[in-house]
């Protein structure tokens, strides 16, 4: 340590870490879309920017923008409700089908050490988009919480979200069962 340097700047130089994430400007930058995230209609031509993996009839499955680690799926109805007895059996039964689909995708082709399915209903519960129920599908390894969220509040994402896309999208490709009636009902 030199005898002359200011403490105050040898602590700040210490403390001081940057982390890039050039992505993140684009988004930044970009015009937000008005209007509810989940009610974005699956256009083909559009998924792969809408993050949305795959359509069932009455369901979708897509990639979290903001997700909690790599492969974070958010799973909601095509209906736009925050409560549950606002779907139909038919739809509700869809909706889970498509979670499970979700969950066994994940293991497939991440291999996960174990995965977070939860749901948060309400703001004070924590949801980001409190008037769409939505679940969440989070893969988690062992380590995958590290020194970085409990030291500088910090999440390293160790792949890009639409890389994370191309790697899940073919498992949720349409079967010739989910062909038959795939057009989304609101």
């Amino acid at each position: 340590m030199n005898a002359h340097e200011p403490q105050g700047d040898r602590h700040e130089a210490q403390s001081t870490h940057v982390l890039w994430a050039p992505w993140r400007m684009s988004y930044i930058e970009a015009d937000k879309p008005e209007g509810c995230i989940f009610c974005v209609p699956p256009e083909p031509t559009t998924l792969r920017s809408s993050l949305i993996l795959g359509v069932s009839r009455h369901a979708r499955v897509m990639l979290n923008k903001y997700p909690y680690n790599n492969g974070h799926l958010l799973i909601a109805p095509h209906r736009h409700t925050a409560h549950w007895s606002d779907l139909p059996e038919e739809e509700f039964a869809d909706l889970t089908a498509l979670l499970r689909r979700a969950v066994d995708v994940v293991n497939l082709a991440l291999h996960p050490q174990g995965i977070n399915v939860g749901m948060n209903l309400g703001v004070c519960a924590g949801a980001g988009v409190a008037d769409h129920l939505h679940w969440h599908v989070v893969p988690r390894w062992l380590g995958d919480t590290n020194f970085m969220p409990v030291v500088s509040t910090v999440r390293v994402m160790p792949q890009h979200l639409l890389e994370n896309y191309d790697r899940l999208h073919p498992y949720f490709a349409p079967s010739s069962a989910d062909e038959q009636g795939s057009s989304p009902q609101k």
